[in-house]
């Protein structure tokens, strides 16, 4: 967290049927088929267009005894056509079911927050140490004979913690923080280490991709104290569909692939299971180019928190920095088209040297055509100090990267408390401008910081993951101000700033993406529910398939749509579960009622 250059951490080697994991092995892409795990064929074709796709692992639901052992069948037919691909049994609720799947498929995944302890109720309990002592006995009494097959069988497990699905027992105790999540995790990591079982990949995962990245941050730092190593799956669950889907996940995950964290990735979108592939490869190719990065010999701000940051004391500067939110900036430097989506109304527009001046939004202009009109402001370049250390504009902005900062440059810029820093690298590189941050940092400078990245030609979506893994790291740990991207894409900019917590612009919707336990067809009931609440901006509504993890990630939204049976929806206000088992056609309509009455 704290080194200024590309380096993958070092993981041991877990091995999963012909495909291993971890130590010097390639980041693995993996997705999860939709189907029900007892529709043998269409498990079957689901999962050969994953694999064509590119994914190297696909994963199943196994709810129950029966479904974890038709994995069998699937791995059969699957073999039969010629694909050797590892499956992967995901298990919720049920040992049992995990111990059926473990004789069957080359992995399989547990969630410590259903595996052992009882259903989750929201409910909190006071436990004496003796008390918390005994429900960890349970818990070694229920894994290890499951341990005990895997070793048998040569299976490998994933030990998977939800942020919404930690145990009534965890919670009691730690709360719902990182803490909570990583000490769930590692109950269950301690008793394999103990049971001398290795082949173990972790994953925390969270819809809010801040929280997701503190907390994988903690579990780093505490298996480093344990002298514990192992490979770790990286995802945003429930990010969502189409750009905002890719924008969250590339925000949550990239922030911790750039750290070189990560030996498995799998992008959770509503959309069918093969169209999460291109995206996870892409990801994964973007930070391949930060190995060219040379390595900055820098020190880290010793008082920063990587697990929960607090934001950089700046000096508010306008409406930029102090307790503003961050701004977008949109350069129109290049084309002199000054139109814009009213609905994501960029703070500034950056013309250049443009000499038509935009009628209704604020314009940064290039010094040597500045003049003192108003709602218009200076851009500086560090080769014009003389004439940026004259201007007296009460919001100034100066241009400049890394490989222009030295002590004079500080000094100037504590002169000039009322200048914003527009933070740019010639070469791209994200380690530069956090070293550069991590200056100001050290030198208690309170100048406001613009991150400013410029991308070649490139088509849309890529140009969105490659600007999501580059920014989010930064507003997730609240180094920077505000946000410029070149050529604009305004409503990336905004949604790197949403997906990061940093600045709400429209309504958020967390949504699983489907798997053989949904309950109704999902991308068809996301885009019906969108349709109807697009326009309340700054709400969260979670669109979740069944109740694995509804009602704990709707903890974080602030209403709920749940698949409750065939045909059926429950409906959420917050936690609290408002309507219960509704018929499915009605359930829009009714959610609409429920936010309307509040």
């Amino acid at each position: 967290m704290d080194k200024f250059y590309y380096k993958r951490r070092k993981s041991s080697v877990v091995h999963i049927g012909n495909t291993p994991m971890g130590e010097d092995n390639p980041i693995r892409i993996q997705s999860m088929t939709n189907t029900s795990t007892l529709d043998t064929k269409e498990s079957v074709r689901q999962c050969i267009r994953i694999i064509e796709a590119g994914g190297e692992y696909v994963r199943l639901t196994a709810q129950g005894v029966r479904e974890a052992t038709n994995l069998e069948n699937i791995r059969k037919g699957l073999r039969k056509a010629g694909y050797q691909t590892p499956l992967i049994a995901d298990i919720h609720f049920n040992p049992k079911a995990a111990e059926a799947a473990a004789a069957m498929v080359e992995k399989v995944r547990i969630n410590p927050g259903n595996f052992a302890d009882p259903a989750k109720t929201f409910q909190t309990a006071e436990y004496t140490d003796e008390e918390y002592s005994i429900e960890i006995e349970k818990i070694r009494e229920r894994f290890i004979p499951f341990l005990k097959i895997c070793k048998e069988h040569g299976t490998a497990i994933r030990i998977g913690v939800n942020h919404g699905s930690l145990s009534d027992r965890i919670m009691s105790r730690y709360g719902d923080t990182p803490y909570g999540m990583v000490e769930s995790c590692m109950e269950f990591l301690l008793i394999c280490v103990a049971e001398n079982f290795n082949d173990v990949v972790i994953s925390i995962k969270a819809s809010n991709p801040s929280v997701m990245v503190g907390t994988v941050r903690l579990l780093v730092m505490q298996m480093d104290e344990e002298n514990m190593n192992f490979p770790i799956h990286l995802g945003v669950t429930e990010a969502g569909d189409g750009e905002d889907g890719r924008i969250k996940s590339a925000v949550g995950i990239g922030a911790l692939l750039q750290e070189g964290i990560g030996d498995t990735i799998r992008v959770s979108l509503s959309e069918d299971p093969e169209a999460e592939i291109p995206v996870a490869r892409a990801l994964v190719e973007i930070i391949a180019e930060k190995e060219k990065f040379p390595i900055i010999p820098h020190k880290a701000c010793p008082f920063f928190d990587p697990v929960r940051p607090q934001r950089r004391h700046t000096t508010s500067v306008g409406n930029i920095g102090g307790e503003n939110v961050p701004v977008v900036i949109s350069d129109r430097s290049a084309t002199g088209d000054y139109s814009v989506d009213k609905e994501l109304l960029p703070d500034y527009l950056y013309i250049g040297k443009q000499k038509t001046l935009p009628k209704d939004i604020p314009a940064i202009v290039d010094y040597s055509v500045y003049t003192a009109k108003k709602n218009t402001f200076p851009l500086f370049w560090t080769y014009a100090k003389k004439e940026w250390l004259a201007c007296d504009a009460p919001v100034q902005f100066l241009a400049t990267s890394f490989g222009k900062l030295n002590n004079g440059l500080l000094n100037d810029l504590r002169s000039k408390p009322q200048t914003v820093i527009l933070l740019y690298s010639p070469d791209g590189n994200i380690y530069e401008q956090k070293a550069f941050i991590h200056t100001l940092l050290n030198e208690d400078m309170r100048n406001p910081v613009i991150l400013w990245q410029t991308y070649a030609k490139a088509d849309a979506e890529n140009f969105q993951l490659r600007a999501a893994t580059d920014c989010g790291a930064f507003f997730i740990d609240k180094l920077t101000d505000g946000l410029m991207l070149s050529p604009h894409q305004d409503a990336c900019s905004f949604g790197i700033l949403q997906a990061s917590g940093s600045r709400i612009s429209k309504t958020e919707y967390i949504s699983c993406p489907s798997c053989g336990r949904t309950l109704f067809d999902l991308q068809t009931t996301i885009k019906k529910v969108k349709a109807a609440t697009a326009h309340l901006k700054g709400l969260k509504i979670a669109i979740m398939g069944c109740i694995v993890n509804g009602p704990g990630e709707m903890a974080d939204a602030d209403y709920g749509y749940v698949g409750a049976g065939a045909g059926k929806v429950s409906l959420y206000k917050g936690k609290t579960c408002v309507l219960k088992n509704i018929p499915e056609e009605n359930a829009v309509e009714e959610l609409l009622k429920i936010i309307k009455s509040k």
